[in-house]
């Protein structure tokens, strides 16, 4: 495939910038490592060790290669094998039919609008009616590795979607912290405990990234807001407080060293040998850890 100004151009002869490049194959022709690693790194990464079918996606930038490089595989190493347990008596035939679906599925030109740092693309294809809720999925999380603060108006109304909204919460995470208010209003507001939860291990994730700590008082007011009720395992929310204690750690405030010593010393009051407990317990002794660091050095 040929593009040139985001046209596609058939003819080779025409003017282009970029060649992208797809080669399938029974068996992958090996041809070394990358600059990006690959093997156990990425699951579309290029596998030295994978000698099955595969397609290789590559492109050139003005005939020049910039070391991006996907791939797809079938489940199976052993066309041959694999054709003849499907009664089929051409393996190299069935190879390419099975790739054929796994690429249909492979959504490389979301990965590449991401490569090239298109987020306007990838928000256009969000609020396309056609696009799949597969596609949508895979946009949001293609969109938490990039930096695309234009994205958060079509992000706070996905998370009116109950279907994508804690993945729209987590693809917030790219717009770094002017995504803060955003996620404080859900935290605070929503009734939907996995929206809750995702908004405060997001607000940890972002505030302890920028270093903006406006997310630390509706975290601390939820905390000591449960502190006051809790008696038994019934009086608390496991999913919410425990994020909430992690990105409490996170940021690692002062003022959270009071109700976290209480905290710490109530998760162990209670009997609960559940695993929410434990998940909570572990929280809370690693939070503690983090704001009490200075205490452990010395």
């Amino acid at each position: 495939m040929l593009f040139c100004n985001s046209t596609l151009v058939i003819d080779r002869k025409q003017s282009h910038d970029v060649e992208f490049k797809v080669k399938c194959e029974e068996r992958k022709t090996w041809s070394g490592t990358t600059a990006q690693g690959g093997d156990a790194e990425l699951a579309d990464a290029p596998v030295r060790l994978w000698k099955g079918p595969a397609c290789l996606f590559t492109y050139l930038l003005s005939g020049r290669s910039l070391g991006w490089h996907k791939e797809v595989r079938t489940h199976f190493e052993d066309a041959i094998s694999a054709a003849k347990a499907a009664g089929v008596k051409d393996s190299g035939s069935y190879a390419l039919e099975q790739l054929t679906t796994h690429v249909q599925n492979y959504d490389f030109p979301v990965l590449i609008a991401a490569e090239w740092g298109q987020p306007n693309r990838l928000i256009k294809l969000l609020n396309n009616p056609a696009t799949s809720k597969l596609r949508k999925l895979k946009i949001l999380s293609t969109l938490r590795s990039l930096e695309a603060n234009e994205a958060l108006p079509q992000l706070t109304e996905l998370m009116k979607q109950k279907d994508l909204a804690q993945e729209a919460i987590t693809a917030l995470k790219g717009v770094g912290a002017d995504s803060i208010p955003t996620l404080i209003d859900l935290f605070q507001n929503s009734q939907q405990t996995e929206i809750q939860a995702a908004a405060a291990k997001a607000l940890g994730d972002v505030a302890g990234a920028s270093g903006d700590h406006s997310a630390l008082p509706p975290l601390l007011q939820y905390l000591k807001a449960s502190l006051k009720t809790m008696k038994t395992s019934q009086d608390i929310n496991f999913p919410v407080l425990t994020e909430v204690v992690w990105s409490i750690g996170k940021l690692r405030d002062d003022n959270s060293m009071e109700p976290m010593a209480e905290l710490n010393e109530k998760v162990w009051l209670i009997y609960d040998k559940s695993q929410e407990m434990t998940n909570l317990r572990e929280a809370a002794n690693w939070t503690y850890k983090q704001l009490d660091l200075d205490g452990h050095v010395s």
